[in-house]
């Protein structure tokens, strides 16, 4: 969760913060399977596929815009250009940083986070990981948003993209305000729409302690603060005109001190030397032994049909002769 949304603040490719943005929030899901949360992270799971395939296809009409450039450090400038674009990427990032009370994605973690908070399976250090990891990723994510939509032009779009991508991402953005009202807390109106449609396909747990609403209330006021303080972080520093966006504005990424980062950690570099090094090597070098062996397999083949044809002579007494002799080696092998 932690290392992922790291990884995503300090990424250049659009497509890559919200590739590694979709591994932190996975990582909010098997935090809440682990709190025998159930029900919390397969809301989490809904609420997140549609705000981010909405972000995703907003990415993708703004690459669609720009002469398929992903480079955000490229960008800037599109909100009055891309308006739709812009309204539904905004929307589609708040609901990732859990903008309290109108997003989605402020129900679902906020449930998995107070299921963390409760249960006795968890540690109050675990909670405390994740609500940074909520900070985390309300920075991230409007990192994006005063990227891309705010400041100079840096790249001159083509136009808003038409109907056919306009309309879902309507459609997503809908969906990604809406759907959090499934599952709403006690403190704020205590809807259970989601969890009582998996009552019956879930195994029950004791694990969850009874609700407490003053607790309860703390702890969303917690999860609160932390998604408003990484939006006031990101506008501070990359909002064009903040304090210290100046300082942040020629951010290149490639400070030797991000490298770690911008590698997820280095698994980017070990999955690259575990796997797909060997695997090309494997394709590249010996192919010619496999396909050696693919045409053995043929040979073989085509030899054994020879040999069956030899059988195939025509003449009736050939035939006769041996089913003759075929008959006699089965009742030898009988009579033994």
């Amino acid at each position: 969760l932690l290392l992922a949304a790291s990884s995503a603040l300090v990424q250049r490719d659009i497509k890559r913060v919200l590739a590694y943005s979709t591994m932190s929030q996975i990582g909010y899901m098997f935090l809440a399977l682990g709190v025998g949360a159930w029900s919390a992270a397969l809301f989490h799971f809904l609420t997140h596929s549609c705000f981010k395939a909405l972000l995703f296809l907003a990415a993708g009409s703004v690459i669609h815009s720009l002469h398929h450039e992903q480079d955000i450090f490229k960008m800037g400038g599109l909100r009055k250009q891309l308006p739709w674009t812009f309204w539904t990427f905004l929307i589609g990032a708040a609901a990732m940083s859990g903008v309290p009370l109108i997003t989605s994605g402020f129900y679902s973690k906020d449930w998995i986070l107070w299921s963390v908070w409760a249960s006795p399976l968890s540690h109050q250090w675990i909670w405390f990981g994740a609500v940074f990891g909520a900070m985390l990723t309300g920075l991230y994510s409007f990192r994006l948003i005063f990227r891309v939509f705010f400041g100079e032009v840096r790249t001159t779009p083509t136009g808003e993209s038409g109907w056919a991508m306009r309309g879902p991402l309507v459609v997503l953005a809908f969906l990604a305000i809406t759907i959090g009202f499934l599952e709403i807390p006690h403190t704020l109106g205590h809807v259970t729409l989601f969890s009582d449609y998996l009552s019956h396909a879930l195994p029950t747990t004791d694990l969850l302690p009874d609700i407490d609403e003053g607790s309860e209330g703390r702890e969303q006021l917690a999860v609160t603060v932390a998604a408003l303080l990484g939006v006031g972080l990101a506008a501070l520093l990359f909002l064009p005109g903040s304090l210290l966006a100046t300082r942040w504005a020629d951010q290149s990424t490639e400070h030797p001190s991000m490298t770690l980062l911008q590698g997820g950690w280095g698994f980017d570099r070990l999955y690259d030397r575990l796997f797909v090094r060997p695997w090309f090597t494997l394709t590249r070098r010996p192919h010619d032994m496999l396909d050696r062996g693919y045409e053995w397999l043929a040979v073989c083949a085509e030899s054994c049909h020879g040999w069956m044809s030899l059988t195939q002579t025509g003449h009736v007494r050939w035939y006769a002769a041996t089913i003759a002799v075929g008959t006699l080696m089965l009742l030898g092998l009988f009579a033994l």
